[in-house]
């Protein structure tokens, strides 16, 4: 009989802890909204876009860039503009641990002058989350490159920290397979069919040599990898290559955000290993066929997976603030 009641008690607890959790998820869900300033900073999305639109002018690695610093960001703390902060006395900052130094400078320059454009505005001033216009950022950049557009929940806080070490096991290294893959995006709320459509932001960026280097050298290639398109690889990053040397990681369409990413995978065109693994491994091909197919189903399941990626780790209340400086904890 006590046994039992212990056991109950058990449950009880249990239900009381997941409880908690949901109404603290609810709590960060409701923060989010559309149109969240528009008593204060009306205009604010045109703001940011024509400031995004104007740096991807000066270079279309901008677009890239900024949709790989929105994930490195919301998947190491939340999306809270952290990966921003610049390291300051004793304190490196995430942006300097070795999985965030081949961030490229184009993502941090986008948020920084986003900013500026916005603070620039009467009644905008340090009321706009970096946070907030990060999210902004990426949306913006993948829509002129083609991608689709959306509309962006606001209401995140900008982070009180920002340390190298929690960075660690964060972040998925181009190695993984699909259940570590799998795992991880999990782990943030996200399902596998996000995982695989946000693995698709590789359809723009690039990549440095070093990340798929073990696919293309050695006794032999990858036997998953497209022997031309490994030749073609060799040559753009043989042995001893500079380490600044980068290559795109689409080969096809490099300056669209599009489905050419899941064609490249069909191919034996996926530039790393954990891109690959999304057609080679028959649990995902299905997915993979079928977004090669359809733009349309593709861009729809991107945006749902956008948004969910845009609601992990969110800060409310004291757990953030708006920085005055994006590069600076206030």
């Amino acid at each position: 009989m006590m046994v039992v009641v212990m056991r109950r008690r058990m449950a009880a607890a249990a239900m009381l802890v997941l409880v908690a959790m949901a109404g603290g998820a609810t709590v960060c869900a409701a923060q989010l909204r559309r149109n969240y300033y528009a008593g204060v900073c009306p205009n604010v999305e045109s703001i940011v876009r024509g400031a995004v639109a104007r740096k991807v002018q000066e270079t279309f690695a901008t677009v890239g860039a900024t949709v790989r610093l929105f994930f490195h960001d919301c998947f190491v703390d939340g999306c809270d503009a952290s990966v921003v902060v610049a390291s300051a006395g004793n304190n490196t900052a995430e942006k300097d641990h070795p999985n965030n130094l081949s961030l490229a400078g184009d993502g941090f320059d986008t948020v920084i002058k986003a900013k500026a454009a916005v603070d620039a505005v009467p009644g905008c001033r340090d009321r706009v989350s970096c946070a907030d216009i990060l999210a902004m950022a990426t949306r913006d950049a993948i829509a002129l490159a083609g991608g689709p557009s959306y509309a962006v929940e606001l209401g995140r806080l900008d982070g009180l920290r920002s340390t190298a070490s929690s960075v660690n096991g964060r972040l998925p290294p181009p190695t993984f397979n699909l259940d570590q893959l799998t795992a991880l995006f999990a782990a943030n709320g996200l399902s596998q069919a996000d995982m695989i459509a946000l693995s698709a932001g590789h359809t723009v960026g690039f990549a440095h040599c070093n990340t798929f280097a073990g696919r293309i050298r050695g006794s032999s290639v990858d036997p998953t990898m497209s022997p031309r398109y490994a030749a073609q690889l060799q040559r753009s990053c043989p042995p001893n290559v500079d380490p600044r040397i980068a290559v795109t990681m689409d080969p096809v369409t490099p300056r669209a955000f599009d489905n050419q990413y899941f064609k490249n995978l069909q191919n034996g065109m996926g530039l790393l290993g954990s891109d690959q693994v999304l057609y080679s491994d028959p649990r995902s091909r299905p997915i993979v066929d079928s977004w090669a197919q359809s733009s349309a189903a593709f861009n729809q399941a991107f945006v749902t997976a956008m948004t969910k990626l845009g609601r992990v780790g969110v800060k409310t209340g004291s757990q953030g603030n708006i920085r005055r400086n994006c590069a600076v904890l206030n």
